[in-house]
């Protein structure tokens, strides 16, 4: 139960971390150069809370045996990683929008880990889940 408390603090200073950067890019595109400097250090933090987040997805997954928030992790990192580079190399034209996207999927992300109770599943429940959904092992 402990990790999935630790996951919910890392989405959540991914959070803050993620909509700080719209608002640095806005302080460099106003005119003050050293928006694009806090830019870029708020890139680094929000990419390096974003791979611990997955590190600790797989470890909510391994313990509480729930996979969702490490596949949405996964999905969001992997964005915000090609976001960084294009970023980094000038790409504008692909970094405006998946940071649009990245922001809303770790507001998304948010939501579902508060909302959602991360407690561990026992066996029996998925085999129950599974036969609700139709999944024959056959």
């Amino acid at each position: 139960m402990t990790s999935g408390w630790v996951l919910r603090g890392l989405v959540s200073a991914h959070l803050v971390a993620i909509c700080g950067q719209p608002v640095f890019a806005g302080v460099y595109l106003s005119g003050d150069f050293d928006g694009l400097r806090l830019h870029a250090a708020g890139a680094d933090v929000t990419t390096s809370i974003g791979y611990l987040q997955v590190i600790v997805a797989v470890v909510v997954w391994v313990r509480l045996r729930q996979v969702w928030p490490f596949v949405a992790s996964l999905a969001v990192v992997a964005a915000e990683t090609v976001q960084y580079f294009a970023g980094r190399d000038g790409a504008l034209w692909l970094h405006i929008p998946l940071g649009v996207l990245t922001v809303a999927a770790v507001v998304l992300l948010f939501v579902a880990v508060w909302r959602h109770p991360l407690e561990r599943r026992e066996p029996e429940a998925e085999v129950e889940i599974e036969a609700e959904v139709g999944v024959d092992h056959a």
